[in-house]
């Protein structure tokens, strides 16, 4: 964190893109000049949520587990997981979602675009959460209807970009 924001500070890059938890959690929360919010960009499905995976018949485990979840964001990433099942995600693919709940209610905003952004489809859903799995998947389906099969072929045919060091 701290040699990427040195490279902004000497004009070596002209923005970076830090996680606002990772800025508060190193005491340096002043250093953020924007939080983004999801009306400017949607995260990748599940980010920041952390997942923990047992064996099914794993009693003891379950229930150590089971204390440790929260289950507004399980509630979440699983409308999310559905979305990017629908589409058939993978890593080439630059899919985007994310669900919260709000006042009672699971909404919910996903979209997947070409490699260069030059197409983008978009889907937003809001509903219960205890339907957060089939709002995922339908909005998942709504786009690749939209897209149609071609758009997802092509995409896999693409290269990824380069990456940018910062």
């Amino acid at each position: 964190m701290q040699t990427r924001l040195r490279k902004l500070d000497e004009g070596v890059v002209d923005a970076t893109l830090l996680a606002y938890a990772g800025l508060k959690r190193m005491d340096m929360a002043d250093e953020a000049t924007a939080v983004l919010e999801w009306e400017e960009m949607l995260p990748a499905v599940a980010q920041g949520a952390i997942g923990i995976q047992c064996r099914d018949d794993d009693e003891r485990a379950l229930r150590y587990i089971d204390a440790l979840n929260h289950e507004e964001t399980f509630t979440c990433v699983s409308c999310e997981r559905a979305f990017l099942a629908a589409l058939d995600g993978n890593c080439k693919t630059p899919i985007a979602g994310q669900a919260q709940i709000i006042d009672g209610e699971l909404r919910f905003q996903g979209l997947v675009a070409s490699v260069d952004g030059s197409q983008i489809y978009r889907s937003s859903k809001v509903g219960a959460p205890a339907d957060a799995e089939k709002i995922g998947r339908e909005a998942g389906e709504e786009i690749k209807a939209e897209a149609g099969i071609e758009f997802f072929e092509w995409l896999q045919q693409q290269e990824e970009p380069a990456a940018v060091s910062a």
